[in-house]
């Protein structure tokens, strides 16, 4: 029997709960899920990769559901190289549909590999990695939005900041 692998790509600058639902239903469809934690070099982390890894490591205890950092280069390159047949993006709403679709075609193209959208909980369309650090930098109770492993780290790197980093180096 072939096994299906599945990448979801993700800067992860926190892991949130959306986040970890895709993951999870990503589980029931393929074999196994790798949660690629790419570095996105427009924008400061908050979180420097190696915590990102761990808070995500800290977050899913599916034993397969496996989270590696990805080389930069072409999210399809490191799929192919791996053996995955698709990429499981989540979406929130039209505006992540807009944004995505282009990617997902543009994938396609490139390599073969197929993109997955999985529509997200209702309950968490309003959670976002960047509207979690704001609320949470400015005193926001953002517990339940995020696992433990993130609230714990979240809540001393963004106070004082309004969700940037307090040290003002970009996490890193």
């Amino acid at each position: 029997m072939t096994e299906h692998r599945c990448v979801c790509p993700g800067s992860f600058d926190p892991v949130t709960a959306g986040h970890l639902d895709v993951i999870r239903r990503a589980g029931v469809l393929f074999d196994e899920v790798v949660v690629a934690v790419l570095t996105n070099p427009a924008k400061a982390s908050t979180f420097g990769l190696e915590e990102r890894l761990a808070m995500l490591r800290e977050s899913v205890t599916d034993p397969r559901v496996r989270i590696e950092a990805v080389p930069d280069g072409l999210l399809v390159d490191y799929c192919r190289s791996i053996g995955a047949v698709a990429v499981v993006k989540g979406l929130r709403g039209g505006t992540d549909f807009a944004y995505e679709l282009p990617m997902a075609l543009m994938n396609r193209h490139l390599t073969g590999v197929e993109t997955v959208f999985l529509p997200g909980d209702p309950s968490l369309g309003h959670v976002s990695s960047s509207l979690i650090k704001e609320v949470a930098g400015y005193g926001g109770d953002v517990s339940g939005l995020v696992p433990d492993a993130v609230l714990t780290r979240l809540v001393p790197r963004t106070a004082r900041s309004g969700g940037t980093p307090a040290d003002g180096d970009g996490g890193r």
